[in-house]
Protein backbone atom coordinates (compact mmCIF):
# COMPACT_ATOMS: atom_id res chain seq x y z
CA UNK A 1 0.00 0.00 0.00
CA UNK A 2 1.41 3.37 -0.98
CA UNK A 3 2.77 5.75 1.59
CA UNK A 4 -0.48 8.15 2.89
CA UNK A 5 -2.86 5.52 2.37
CA UNK A 6 -4.87 3.89 4.70
CA UNK A 7 -8.34 2.04 5.08
CA UNK A 8 -11.25 4.52 6.44
CA UNK A 9 -12.21 3.46 9.49
CA UNK A 10 -15.68 4.42 10.97
CA UNK A 11 -15.71 8.43 11.24
CA UNK A 12 -15.57 9.81 14.92
CA UNK A 13 -17.59 12.87 13.95
CA UNK A 14 -21.33 13.94 14.28
CA UNK A 15 -22.86 11.19 16.39
CA UNK A 16 -25.53 9.44 14.42
CA UNK A 17 -27.65 10.26 18.08
CA UNK A 18 -27.86 13.44 16.75
CA UNK A 19 -30.72 12.19 14.36
CA UNK A 20 -33.08 11.60 17.19
CA UNK A 21 -32.12 15.67 18.60
CA UNK A 22 -33.93 16.89 15.23
CA UNK A 23 -35.33 20.31 15.96
CA UNK A 24 -38.45 21.64 14.54
CA UNK A 25 -38.69 24.84 13.03
CA UNK A 26 -40.92 27.75 10.74
CA UNK A 27 -40.13 28.43 7.50
CA UNK A 28 -41.30 31.91 6.35
CA UNK A 29 -41.65 33.11 2.38
CA UNK A 30 -39.49 36.07 1.31
CA UNK A 31 -38.84 38.47 -2.01
CA UNK A 32 -35.57 40.16 -1.99
CA UNK A 33 -34.94 42.86 -5.07
CA UNK A 34 -31.38 42.66 -6.20
CA UNK A 35 -29.53 44.73 -8.57
CA UNK A 36 -27.67 41.90 -11.14
CA UNK A 37 -26.28 42.21 -14.28
CA UNK A 38 -27.85 45.76 -15.15
CA UNK A 39 -31.21 44.52 -14.02
CA UNK A 40 -33.23 44.84 -10.93
CA UNK A 41 -34.98 41.51 -9.90
CA UNK A 42 -36.56 39.66 -7.39
CA UNK A 43 -35.15 36.76 -5.77
CA UNK A 44 -37.49 33.94 -4.20
CA UNK A 45 -36.38 32.79 -0.98
CA UNK A 46 -37.49 30.53 2.32
CA UNK A 47 -36.05 31.24 5.35
CA UNK A 48 -36.08 28.68 7.69
CA UNK A 49 -35.96 29.23 11.52
CA UNK A 50 -35.27 26.41 14.41
CA UNK A 51 -37.39 26.76 17.26
CA UNK A 52 -36.03 28.68 19.84
CA UNK A 53 -34.05 30.60 18.52
CA UNK A 54 -33.90 34.29 18.55
CA UNK A 55 -31.87 37.36 19.25
CA UNK A 56 -30.83 35.91 22.88
CA UNK A 57 -30.22 32.53 21.24
CA UNK A 58 -28.58 33.09 17.79
CA UNK A 59 -27.80 30.13 15.87
CA UNK A 60 -25.47 29.96 12.88
CA UNK A 61 -27.04 30.16 9.10
CA UNK A 62 -26.34 28.55 5.91
CA UNK A 63 -27.23 29.56 2.34
CA UNK A 64 -28.13 27.34 -0.31
CA UNK A 65 -29.79 27.07 -4.08
CA UNK A 66 -30.75 24.82 -6.51
CA UNK A 67 -29.13 22.42 -9.08
CA UNK A 68 -29.53 23.58 -12.77
CA UNK A 69 -32.84 24.09 -13.82
CA UNK A 70 -34.00 23.75 -10.31
CA UNK A 71 -35.70 25.76 -7.93
CA UNK A 72 -35.89 26.42 -4.10
CA UNK A 73 -38.66 23.87 -4.13
CA UNK A 74 -37.07 21.06 -5.70
CA UNK A 75 -36.79 18.09 -3.74
CA UNK A 76 -33.38 18.49 -3.11
CA UNK A 77 -33.28 22.07 -2.61
CA UNK A 78 -35.82 22.33 0.14
CA UNK A 79 -34.52 19.31 1.46
CA UNK A 80 -31.28 21.10 2.27
CA UNK A 81 -33.31 23.72 4.18
CA UNK A 82 -35.09 21.40 6.09
CA UNK A 83 -32.40 19.08 6.66
CA UNK A 84 -29.74 22.30 8.68
CA UNK A 85 -32.57 23.89 10.58
CA UNK A 86 -33.43 20.27 12.27
CA UNK A 87 -29.73 20.36 12.97
CA UNK A 88 -30.25 23.72 14.93
CA UNK A 89 -28.96 26.25 11.74
CA UNK A 90 -30.75 29.10 10.29
CA UNK A 91 -31.21 28.24 6.48
CA UNK A 92 -31.93 30.60 4.08
CA UNK A 93 -32.86 28.80 0.79
CA UNK A 94 -33.20 30.71 -2.74
CA UNK A 95 -34.22 30.16 -6.20
CA UNK A 96 -30.75 30.75 -8.42
CA UNK A 97 -30.93 34.01 -10.81
CA UNK A 98 -33.22 32.82 -13.81
CA UNK A 99 -35.03 29.99 -11.90
CA UNK A 100 -38.35 28.99 -10.15
CA UNK A 101 -39.61 32.21 -9.41
CA UNK A 102 -36.77 34.13 -9.05
CA UNK A 103 -36.28 36.97 -12.06
CA UNK A 104 -32.92 38.47 -13.97
CA UNK A 105 -31.39 35.74 -16.48
CA UNK A 106 -28.93 33.27 -16.47
CA UNK A 107 -25.53 34.06 -15.94
CA UNK A 108 -23.95 30.76 -15.24
CA UNK A 109 -22.90 31.74 -11.73
CA UNK A 110 -21.08 34.53 -12.17
CA UNK A 111 -19.22 35.87 -9.75
CA UNK A 112 -19.75 39.41 -10.73
CA UNK A 113 -23.66 38.73 -11.34
CA UNK A 114 -25.19 35.69 -9.02
CA UNK A 115 -21.93 35.97 -7.06
CA UNK A 116 -22.82 39.56 -6.16
CA UNK A 117 -26.54 38.88 -5.96
CA UNK A 118 -25.82 36.08 -2.93
CA UNK A 119 -24.41 38.72 -1.00
CA UNK A 120 -27.62 40.58 -0.38
CA UNK A 121 -28.31 37.63 0.91
CA UNK A 122 -25.40 37.35 3.43
CA UNK A 123 -26.36 41.13 4.37
CA UNK A 124 -30.05 40.09 5.42
CA UNK A 125 -28.40 37.25 7.37
CA UNK A 126 -26.07 39.99 9.17
CA UNK A 127 -29.26 42.05 9.84
CA UNK A 128 -28.36 44.69 8.08
CA UNK A 129 -30.97 44.72 5.03
CA UNK A 130 -34.55 43.64 5.21
CA UNK A 131 -36.75 41.57 2.73
CA UNK A 132 -38.81 43.68 0.63
CA UNK A 133 -42.03 42.78 2.93
CA UNK A 134 -39.75 44.41 5.78
CA UNK A 135 -38.68 41.71 7.29
CA UNK A 136 -35.34 41.64 9.28
CA UNK A 137 -33.76 39.29 11.36
CA UNK A 138 -31.60 39.19 14.98
CA UNK A 139 -31.03 35.89 15.62
CA UNK A 140 -27.99 34.85 13.34
CA UNK A 141 -25.09 34.14 15.25
CA UNK A 142 -21.87 37.47 14.49
CA UNK A 143 -18.77 37.25 14.34
CA UNK A 144 -19.07 41.14 13.75
CA UNK A 145 -21.50 44.00 13.31
CA UNK A 146 -22.33 43.39 9.64
CA UNK A 147 -20.74 39.69 9.60
CA UNK A 148 -23.24 36.53 10.33
CA UNK A 149 -22.09 33.29 10.37
CA UNK A 150 -22.94 31.95 7.71
CA UNK A 151 -21.62 28.75 5.58
CA UNK A 152 -22.95 27.43 1.86
CA UNK A 153 -24.01 24.52 0.81
CA UNK A 154 -25.55 22.64 -2.62
CA UNK A 155 -24.98 20.61 -5.82
CA UNK A 156 -23.59 21.22 -9.16
CA UNK A 157 -25.22 24.44 -10.15
CA UNK A 158 -25.93 25.27 -6.32
CA UNK A 159 -21.64 24.07 -5.98
CA UNK A 160 -20.42 26.55 -8.31
CA UNK A 161 -22.51 29.45 -6.66
CA UNK A 162 -20.49 28.59 -3.54
CA UNK A 163 -17.15 29.67 -5.04
CA UNK A 164 -18.76 32.66 -7.07
CA UNK A 165 -20.44 34.20 -3.20
CA UNK A 166 -17.03 33.46 -1.51
CA UNK A 167 -15.01 35.67 -4.46
CA UNK A 168 -17.34 38.49 -4.21
CA UNK A 169 -17.98 38.18 0.02
CA UNK A 170 -15.18 37.56 2.78
CA UNK A 171 -17.93 36.94 5.08
CA UNK A 172 -18.84 33.43 4.12
CA UNK A 173 -17.11 31.26 6.96
CA UNK A 174 -17.46 27.33 5.56
CA UNK A 175 -18.16 26.07 1.93
CA UNK A 176 -19.44 22.39 0.96
CA UNK A 177 -19.49 22.83 -2.97
CA UNK A 178 -20.53 19.34 -4.77
CA UNK A 179 -20.04 17.99 -8.39
CA UNK A 180 -19.89 21.04 -9.56
CA UNK A 181 -16.69 22.94 -12.25
CA UNK A 182 -13.42 24.38 -11.94
CA UNK A 183 -13.26 25.44 -15.69
CA UNK A 184 -16.23 25.53 -18.03
CA UNK A 185 -14.31 25.79 -21.26
CA UNK A 186 -12.50 22.57 -19.98
CA UNK A 187 -16.25 21.05 -18.68
CA UNK A 188 -17.90 21.75 -22.38
CA UNK A 189 -15.21 21.84 -24.48
CA UNK A 190 -12.68 19.56 -22.73
CA UNK A 191 -9.36 19.20 -24.40
CA UNK A 192 -7.30 16.53 -21.97
CA UNK A 193 -4.15 17.35 -23.30
CA UNK A 194 -3.58 21.55 -23.45
CA UNK A 195 -5.94 23.79 -22.26
CA UNK A 196 -5.21 26.96 -24.67
CA UNK A 197 -6.03 24.42 -27.16
CA UNK A 198 -9.90 24.56 -27.93
CA UNK A 199 -11.32 21.21 -26.66
CA UNK A 200 -14.19 18.86 -28.31
CA UNK A 201 -18.03 19.98 -27.64
CA UNK A 202 -19.61 17.56 -25.03
CA UNK A 203 -22.85 18.46 -27.41
CA UNK A 204 -25.12 16.45 -25.37
CA UNK A 205 -24.54 18.02 -22.19
CA UNK A 206 -24.27 21.24 -23.18
CA UNK A 207 -27.05 21.38 -25.55
CA UNK A 208 -29.27 19.56 -23.16
CA UNK A 209 -28.81 22.34 -20.00
CA UNK A 210 -28.74 25.05 -22.89
CA UNK A 211 -31.95 23.89 -23.58
CA UNK A 212 -33.22 23.40 -20.07
CA UNK A 213 -32.02 27.00 -19.61
CA UNK A 214 -33.65 28.70 -22.42
CA UNK A 215 -37.35 26.97 -22.11
CA UNK A 216 -37.44 28.64 -18.00
CA UNK A 217 -39.71 31.34 -19.03
CA UNK A 218 -41.87 28.48 -20.13
CA UNK A 219 -41.30 25.84 -17.37
CA UNK A 220 -41.60 28.79 -14.92
CA UNK A 221 -44.33 31.49 -16.80
CA UNK A 222 -43.61 34.77 -15.60
CA UNK A 223 -44.39 37.94 -17.05
CA UNK A 224 -41.55 39.11 -15.32
CA UNK A 225 -39.32 41.64 -18.17
CA UNK A 226 -35.72 41.00 -16.24
CA UNK A 227 -36.14 37.19 -17.19
CA UNK A 228 -36.28 38.26 -21.12
CA UNK A 229 -32.68 39.07 -22.97
CA UNK A 230 -33.88 38.64 -26.58
CA UNK A 231 -35.63 36.66 -29.10
CA UNK A 232 -32.48 34.69 -30.02
CA UNK A 233 -31.25 34.43 -26.67
CA UNK A 234 -34.09 34.15 -24.63
CA UNK A 235 -33.15 33.99 -21.00
CA UNK A 236 -29.41 33.39 -21.34
CA UNK A 237 -26.86 36.20 -21.00
CA UNK A 238 -25.77 36.76 -24.46
CA UNK A 239 -22.13 35.81 -24.27
CA UNK A 240 -23.42 32.32 -22.87
CA UNK A 241 -25.97 31.87 -25.80
CA UNK A 242 -22.94 33.05 -28.51
CA UNK A 243 -20.74 30.25 -27.03
CA UNK A 244 -23.26 27.55 -27.50
CA UNK A 245 -23.77 29.18 -30.97
CA UNK A 246 -20.23 28.72 -31.52
CA UNK A 247 -19.27 25.03 -29.92
CA UNK A 248 -22.76 23.90 -32.52
CA UNK A 249 -21.14 25.32 -35.48
CA UNK A 250 -18.32 23.35 -35.57
CA UNK A 251 -15.95 25.77 -36.40
CA UNK A 252 -12.99 27.52 -34.28
CA UNK A 253 -11.78 30.62 -35.85
CA UNK A 254 -8.99 32.02 -33.10
CA UNK A 255 -10.76 34.94 -32.47
CA UNK A 256 -13.89 34.21 -31.59
CA UNK A 257 -12.42 31.18 -29.67
CA UNK A 258 -10.38 32.91 -27.86
CA UNK A 259 -13.67 35.02 -26.73
CA UNK A 260 -15.43 31.52 -25.92
CA UNK A 261 -12.84 30.54 -23.76
CA UNK A 262 -12.32 33.66 -22.51
CA UNK A 263 -16.02 34.15 -20.93
CA UNK A 264 -16.30 30.57 -19.82
CA UNK A 265 -13.22 30.64 -17.94
CA UNK A 266 -14.98 34.46 -16.38
CA UNK A 267 -17.82 32.07 -14.91
CA UNK A 268 -15.22 29.76 -13.71
CA UNK A 269 -13.57 29.17 -9.90
CA UNK A 270 -10.63 28.63 -12.25
CA UNK A 271 -10.26 32.54 -12.96
CA UNK A 272 -11.63 33.88 -9.32
CA UNK A 273 -10.73 31.41 -6.73
CA UNK A 274 -7.34 33.57 -5.26
CA UNK A 275 -10.43 35.37 -3.88
CA UNK A 276 -11.87 32.74 -1.91
CA UNK A 277 -10.92 32.41 1.57
CA UNK A 278 -13.85 30.16 3.37
CA UNK A 279 -12.86 26.95 4.54
CA UNK A 280 -14.38 24.38 2.18
CA UNK A 281 -15.22 20.76 1.96
CA UNK A 282 -15.16 19.58 -1.97
CA UNK A 283 -17.16 16.91 -2.35
CA UNK A 284 -17.09 15.37 -6.33
CA UNK A 285 -18.91 12.39 -7.75
CA UNK A 286 -16.90 9.30 -9.59
CA UNK A 287 -19.74 8.65 -12.06
CA UNK A 288 -19.80 11.92 -13.17
CA UNK A 289 -18.82 12.85 -16.97
CA UNK A 290 -20.19 16.21 -16.96
CA UNK A 291 -17.96 17.79 -13.94
CA UNK A 292 -15.42 14.68 -13.84
CA UNK A 293 -12.83 14.07 -10.78
CA UNK A 294 -10.61 16.33 -12.36
CA UNK A 295 -12.31 19.52 -11.70
CA UNK A 296 -12.67 18.67 -8.28
CA UNK A 297 -8.68 17.97 -7.92
CA UNK A 298 -8.27 21.30 -9.75
CA UNK A 299 -10.19 23.50 -7.33
CA UNK A 300 -8.32 21.48 -4.42
CA UNK A 301 -4.55 21.93 -5.16
CA UNK A 302 -5.19 25.71 -5.97
CA UNK A 303 -7.21 26.46 -2.95
CA UNK A 304 -4.39 24.44 -0.62
CA UNK A 305 -1.78 26.31 -1.89
CA UNK A 306 -3.13 29.84 -1.14
CA UNK A 307 -3.72 28.25 2.06
CA UNK A 308 -7.40 27.84 2.47
CA UNK A 309 -8.30 25.14 4.31
CA UNK A 310 -9.56 22.07 2.11
CA UNK A 311 -10.86 18.70 2.22
CA UNK A 312 -11.58 16.59 -0.63
CA UNK A 313 -14.45 13.62 -0.95
CA UNK A 314 -14.59 11.51 -4.36
CA UNK A 315 -18.33 9.85 -3.58
CA UNK A 316 -20.13 7.33 -6.03
CA UNK A 317 -22.79 9.36 -7.80
CA UNK A 318 -22.42 12.41 -9.85
CA UNK A 319 -24.08 13.84 -12.75
CA UNK A 320 -24.24 10.88 -14.57
CA UNK A 321 -26.18 8.49 -11.73
CA UNK A 322 -23.97 5.62 -9.28
CA UNK A 323 -26.16 6.46 -6.17
CA UNK A 324 -25.08 3.60 -3.87
CA UNK A 325 -26.92 2.34 -0.77
CA UNK A 326 -25.44 3.80 2.28
CA UNK A 327 -24.27 7.14 0.24
CA UNK A 328 -25.43 10.66 0.88
CA UNK A 329 -28.92 11.30 -0.46
CA UNK A 330 -29.52 15.15 0.00
CA UNK A 331 -33.24 15.00 -1.34
CA UNK A 332 -33.95 12.25 1.88
CA UNK A 333 -32.55 15.18 4.50
CA UNK A 334 -31.00 12.52 6.27
CA UNK A 335 -27.44 13.63 6.77
CA UNK A 336 -26.10 10.77 9.97
CA UNK A 337 -26.12 7.71 8.03
CA UNK A 338 -23.92 8.44 5.20
CA UNK A 339 -20.42 8.84 5.20
CA UNK A 340 -20.29 12.10 3.47
CA UNK A 341 -23.19 13.13 5.31
CA UNK A 342 -21.30 13.00 8.94
CA UNK A 343 -18.26 14.62 7.08
CA UNK A 344 -20.84 17.87 6.52
CA UNK A 345 -21.82 17.85 9.73
CA UNK A 346 -18.61 18.05 11.03
CA UNK A 347 -17.55 20.51 9.05
CA UNK A 348 -20.39 22.56 10.20
CA UNK A 349 -19.81 22.33 13.64
CA UNK A 350 -16.13 23.04 13.53
CA UNK A 351 -16.76 26.37 10.97
CA UNK A 352 -19.96 27.34 12.15
CA UNK A 353 -20.93 26.48 15.43
CA UNK A 354 -16.87 26.91 16.43
CA UNK A 355 -16.05 23.76 17.62
CA UNK A 356 -12.62 23.36 17.29
CA UNK A 357 -12.73 20.22 18.59
CA UNK A 358 -14.54 18.42 15.87
CA UNK A 359 -13.12 16.01 13.57
CA UNK A 360 -13.49 16.70 10.08
CA UNK A 361 -12.38 13.86 8.69
CA UNK A 362 -9.51 12.77 6.47
CA UNK A 363 -7.61 15.01 4.07
CA UNK A 364 -9.20 13.17 0.89
CA UNK A 365 -11.31 10.15 0.67
CA UNK A 366 -12.65 7.95 -1.70
CA UNK A 367 -15.63 5.49 -2.20
CA UNK A 368 -14.54 1.92 -3.06
CA UNK A 369 -17.30 -0.07 -4.64
CA UNK A 370 -15.25 -3.19 -4.10
CA UNK A 371 -14.85 -2.92 -0.51
CA UNK A 372 -17.16 -1.91 2.70
CA UNK A 373 -16.55 2.12 3.42
CA UNK A 374 -14.08 4.43 2.36
CA UNK A 375 -10.50 4.74 1.56
CA UNK A 376 -8.38 7.68 3.01
CA UNK A 377 -5.22 9.51 2.18
CA UNK A 378 -3.52 12.50 3.45
CA UNK A 379 -2.88 13.16 0.13
CA UNK A 380 -4.22 12.66 -3.67
CA UNK A 381 -2.06 9.35 -4.71
CA UNK A 382 0.71 10.19 -7.35
CA UNK A 383 1.63 8.19 -9.93
CA UNK A 384 3.16 5.08 -9.17
CA UNK A 385 3.96 3.05 -12.05
CA UNK A 386 4.83 3.30 -16.16
CA UNK A 387 3.79 1.18 -18.65
CA UNK A 388 4.77 1.13 -21.94
CA UNK A 389 3.08 0.95 -25.54
CA UNK A 390 4.02 -2.24 -27.41
CA UNK A 391 3.93 -2.47 -31.00
CA UNK A 392 2.21 -5.45 -30.98
CA UNK A 393 -0.82 -4.15 -29.03
CA UNK A 394 0.18 -5.43 -25.80
CA UNK A 395 0.97 -2.95 -22.47
CA UNK A 396 3.99 -4.05 -20.79
CA UNK A 397 6.02 -2.99 -17.91
CA UNK A 398 9.69 -2.30 -19.19
CA UNK A 399 10.63 -0.52 -22.18
CA UNK A 400 12.84 -3.67 -23.15
CA UNK A 401 9.43 -5.50 -23.61
CA UNK A 402 8.05 -2.93 -26.43
CA UNK A 403 8.09 -4.99 -29.76
CA UNK A 404 8.56 -3.25 -32.81
CA UNK A 405 5.53 -2.33 -34.87
CA UNK A 406 3.31 0.12 -35.97
CA UNK A 407 -0.84 0.09 -36.25
CA UNK A 408 -3.10 2.61 -37.76
CA UNK A 409 -6.61 3.58 -37.39
CA UNK A 410 -8.79 6.07 -39.23
CA UNK A 411 -12.26 7.77 -38.44
CA UNK A 412 -15.38 7.73 -40.70
CA UNK A 413 -17.59 10.41 -41.03
CA UNK A 414 -20.07 9.42 -38.23
CA UNK A 415 -19.05 8.56 -35.27
CA UNK A 416 -17.80 4.60 -34.61
CA UNK A 417 -16.98 4.82 -30.53
CA UNK A 418 -19.64 5.08 -27.53
CA UNK A 419 -19.39 5.79 -24.16
CA UNK A 420 -22.46 7.17 -22.92
CA UNK A 421 -25.71 9.12 -23.93
CA UNK A 422 -24.86 12.16 -21.79
CA UNK A 423 -28.49 12.68 -20.05
CA UNK A 424 -29.39 9.59 -20.02
CA UNK A 425 -27.50 8.30 -16.26
CA UNK A 426 -29.12 11.65 -14.89
CA UNK A 427 -32.32 10.84 -15.93
CA UNK A 428 -32.86 6.96 -15.57
CA UNK A 429 -32.55 6.38 -19.35
CA UNK A 430 -30.88 3.02 -20.73
CA UNK A 431 -28.09 3.36 -22.34
CA UNK A 432 -26.23 1.20 -24.76
CA UNK A 433 -22.93 -0.30 -23.14
CA UNK A 434 -20.44 1.03 -24.71
CA UNK A 435 -18.78 -0.21 -27.94
CA UNK A 436 -15.94 0.41 -30.41
CA UNK A 437 -15.81 -0.36 -34.09
CA UNK A 438 -12.91 -2.18 -35.38
CA UNK A 439 -10.77 -0.04 -37.62
CA UNK A 440 -11.08 3.23 -35.89
CA UNK A 441 -9.39 2.58 -32.65
CA UNK A 442 -6.21 1.06 -31.03
CA UNK A 443 -5.89 -0.61 -28.15
CA UNK A 444 -3.15 -1.92 -25.75
CA UNK A 445 -3.46 -4.78 -23.12
CA UNK A 446 -1.71 -5.75 -19.75
CA UNK A 447 -1.25 -9.44 -19.20
CA UNK A 448 -3.91 -10.88 -16.80
CA UNK A 449 -3.14 -9.39 -13.38
CA UNK A 450 -1.77 -11.60 -10.74
CA UNK A 451 -3.38 -9.87 -7.74
CA UNK A 452 -5.89 -7.18 -7.43
CA UNK A 453 -4.59 -3.29 -8.59
CA UNK A 454 -6.33 -0.44 -7.17
CA UNK A 455 -6.25 2.71 -9.44
CA UNK A 456 -7.08 6.03 -7.28
CA UNK A 457 -6.61 9.38 -9.30
CA UNK A 458 -5.89 10.35 -13.00
CA UNK A 459 -3.88 8.63 -15.22
CA UNK A 460 -1.77 10.15 -17.71
CA UNK A 461 -0.16 9.23 -21.13
CA UNK A 462 2.39 10.65 -23.54
CA UNK A 463 1.31 9.94 -26.90
CA UNK A 464 2.93 10.90 -30.74
CA UNK A 465 1.38 10.32 -33.96
CA UNK A 466 1.43 10.13 -37.53
CA UNK A 467 -1.52 11.78 -39.57
CA UNK A 468 -0.32 13.76 -42.57
CA UNK A 469 -3.80 14.84 -43.67
CA UNK A 470 -3.58 16.61 -40.02
CA UNK A 471 -0.50 17.57 -40.57
CA UNK A 472 -1.23 19.51 -43.93
CA UNK A 473 -4.39 21.55 -42.18
CA UNK A 474 -3.47 21.76 -38.64
CA UNK A 475 -2.00 25.55 -39.08
CA UNK A 476 -5.52 26.46 -40.89
CA UNK A 477 -6.02 29.04 -38.11
CA UNK A 478 -9.62 27.09 -37.49
CA UNK A 479 -8.89 24.49 -34.93
CA UNK A 480 -11.37 22.27 -35.89
CA UNK A 481 -8.79 20.84 -38.61
CA UNK A 482 -6.62 20.15 -35.83
CA UNK A 483 -7.08 15.94 -34.98
CA UNK A 484 -9.44 14.71 -32.66
CA UNK A 485 -8.92 11.36 -30.88
CA UNK A 486 -10.28 9.85 -27.36
CA UNK A 487 -8.39 8.36 -24.43
CA UNK A 488 -9.91 6.21 -22.24
CA UNK A 489 -9.08 2.76 -19.92
CA UNK A 490 -11.29 -0.45 -20.01
CA UNK A 491 -11.45 -3.04 -17.42
CA UNK A 492 -11.15 -6.92 -19.22
CA UNK A 493 -12.32 -9.15 -17.60
CA UNK A 494 -10.91 -12.92 -18.64
CA UNK A 495 -14.24 -13.94 -20.37
CA UNK A 496 -13.33 -11.11 -23.26
CA UNK A 497 -16.23 -8.59 -21.50
CA UNK A 498 -15.15 -5.13 -21.01
CA UNK A 499 -15.81 -2.48 -18.91
CA UNK A 500 -15.41 1.57 -19.58
CA UNK A 501 -14.85 2.51 -16.09
CA UNK A 502 -17.83 5.14 -15.38
CA UNK A 503 -18.24 5.61 -18.91
CA UNK A 504 -15.65 8.05 -19.07
CA UNK A 505 -13.07 9.72 -21.84
CA UNK A 506 -10.61 11.65 -22.32
CA UNK A 507 -11.21 13.72 -25.56
CA UNK A 508 -8.15 15.38 -27.01
CA UNK A 509 -7.77 17.91 -29.69
CA UNK A 510 -4.04 17.53 -30.59
CA UNK A 511 -2.24 20.96 -30.46
CA UNK A 512 0.19 19.46 -32.84
CA UNK A 513 0.80 15.95 -34.55
CA UNK A 514 4.10 16.37 -35.07
CA UNK A 515 5.32 16.55 -31.39
CA UNK A 516 4.73 14.05 -28.61
CA UNK A 517 1.60 15.37 -26.48
CA UNK A 518 0.18 14.75 -22.86
CA UNK A 519 -3.05 13.21 -22.14
CA UNK A 520 -4.32 13.43 -18.44
CA UNK A 521 -7.21 10.79 -18.12
CA UNK A 522 -10.20 11.43 -16.00
CA UNK A 523 -9.32 10.59 -13.01
CA UNK A 524 -11.33 7.07 -11.26
CA UNK A 525 -11.14 4.94 -8.09
CA UNK A 526 -11.38 1.02 -9.66
CA UNK A 527 -9.86 -2.37 -8.78
CA UNK A 528 -9.01 -4.55 -11.24
CA UNK A 529 -9.18 -7.77 -10.07
CA UNK A 530 -6.96 -10.92 -10.51
CA UNK A 531 -7.26 -11.89 -14.19
CA UNK A 532 -8.27 -9.38 -15.76
CA UNK A 533 -6.64 -6.88 -17.84
CA UNK A 534 -5.96 -3.30 -18.21
CA UNK A 535 -6.60 -2.27 -21.86
CA UNK A 536 -5.50 1.46 -23.06
CA UNK A 537 -7.67 2.79 -25.93
CA UNK A 538 -7.39 5.91 -28.07
CA UNK A 539 -10.66 5.84 -30.78
CA UNK A 540 -11.32 8.41 -33.57
CA UNK A 541 -14.55 9.64 -32.27
CA UNK A 542 -17.47 9.58 -29.39
CA UNK A 543 -20.69 9.84 -29.43
CA UNK A 544 -21.19 11.92 -26.87
CA UNK A 545 -18.56 14.37 -28.67
CA UNK A 546 -17.90 16.45 -32.09
CA UNK A 547 -15.62 14.52 -34.18
CA UNK A 548 -13.11 14.93 -36.67
CA UNK A 549 -13.86 17.37 -39.82
CA UNK A 550 -12.90 15.15 -42.36
CA UNK A 551 -11.37 11.43 -42.87
CA UNK A 552 -7.81 11.57 -40.91
CA UNK A 553 -6.21 8.54 -40.59
CA UNK A 554 -3.86 7.97 -37.92
CA UNK A 555 -0.69 5.71 -37.32
CA UNK A 556 1.10 4.88 -34.33
CA UNK A 557 5.03 3.97 -34.11
CA UNK A 558 6.50 1.75 -31.35
CA UNK A 559 9.95 0.60 -30.61
CA UNK A 560 11.95 0.20 -26.99
CA UNK A 561 13.67 3.50 -27.97
CA UNK A 562 10.58 5.63 -28.75
CA UNK A 563 6.60 4.71 -27.86
CA UNK A 564 4.09 6.24 -25.89
CA UNK A 565 3.77 5.88 -22.35
CA UNK A 566 0.68 5.25 -19.63
CA UNK A 567 1.16 6.59 -16.32
CA UNK A 568 -1.01 4.84 -13.75
CA UNK A 569 -1.87 6.16 -10.01
CA UNK A 570 -1.83 2.80 -8.20
CA UNK A 571 -2.53 2.54 -4.11
CA UNK A 572 -2.60 -1.09 -4.57
CA UNK A 573 -0.63 -4.06 -6.70
CA UNK A 574 0.84 -3.91 -9.66
CA UNK A 575 -0.06 -4.05 -13.53
CA UNK A 576 1.84 -5.11 -16.65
Amino acid sequence: MAAGLALAAPLAVAAPARAAELGTYTVTALRFTVEAGGRSCAVDADLYRPDGVDAAHPAPAVLATNGFGGSKDDGSTDAIGKAVAARGYVGLVYSGLGFGKSGCLVSLDDPRIDGRAATRLVDFLAGTRAADDGTRVDFVTKDAADDPRVGMIGGSYGGAIQLATAAADPRLDALVPLITWNDLAYSLAPNSADRATPGVFKWQWANGFYLMGEGQPLLAPSLDPSRINSLGCLHFVTDACDTVRLLNSGRYPRTETDAMLAFARSVSPVSYLDRVKAPTLIVQGQSDSLFNLNEARATYEQLQRQGVETKMIWQSWGHSGGQRPGELDLGQGDLESSYVGRRVLAWFDRHLRGDRGTDTGAEFAYYRDWQSGYGTADRVPALSQKLYLSGDGKLVDNRAKVARGSREYANWLVPTSHSESSLAGMIGLPDPQPYDIAGTYLGWRTAPLTAPADLVGAPRATLKVISPRTERVQDSGDAADKLVLFAKLYDVAPDGTKILVNRLVAPVRVPDVTRPFTVELPAIAHRYETGHRLEFVIAASDTAYFGNRGIKPVTVVSTPEDTGTLELPLVQGRVG
